[in-house]
């Protein structure tokens, strides 16, 4: 598989990830009663995590592997998503998760959905870009 298609390929997955915790996975917080809540938050995050962190590690090493082999404005836009999206996850998803641990709060709750769909845009937009590098 060349780099190009495994570029391809984690950016689809995650995308798919990401587009299932934004449409399923974050609602059903609003379903959890306040004395389960710090538990699912924290079964949620410890779940997410086996299947999220490696594939963003890989998306972010692709990507930055691709943009060294030949700079090009796509493969430069691609590893900046890449590497956006993974900062993001860094500096505001983590946490807001961590928030969402310790408290039942419904406003938190609303906040992280609204700003996941900026997360969820990045990817979904990667996977175009990872598509006109191949």
């Amino acid at each position: 598989m060349t780099l190009e298609l495994a570029n391809l390929a984690v950016a689809a997955f995650l995308a798919g990830l990401i587009w299932t915790i934004q449409l399923v996975g974050y609602p059903l917080f609003a379903s959890v009663g306040a004395p389960e809540w710090a538990r699912y938050g924290a079964e949620h995050r410890r779940r997410i995590t086996w299947i999220a962190a490696p594939l963003m590690l890989a998306n972010v090493g692709l990507a930055v592997a691709l943009l060294l082999d030949r700079v090009d404005p796509l493969r430069g836009l691609n590893a900046g998503l890449a590497v956006g999206t993974f900062a993001a996850t860094a500096a505001i998803f983590a946490p807001l998760h961590g928030r969402l641990e310790t408290e039942a709060d419904p406003r938190l709750l609303r906040r992280l959905v609204r700003a996941n769909w900026g997360r969820t845009a990045a990817w979904t937009a990667q996977v175009a870009v990872a598509l006109a590098v191949v």
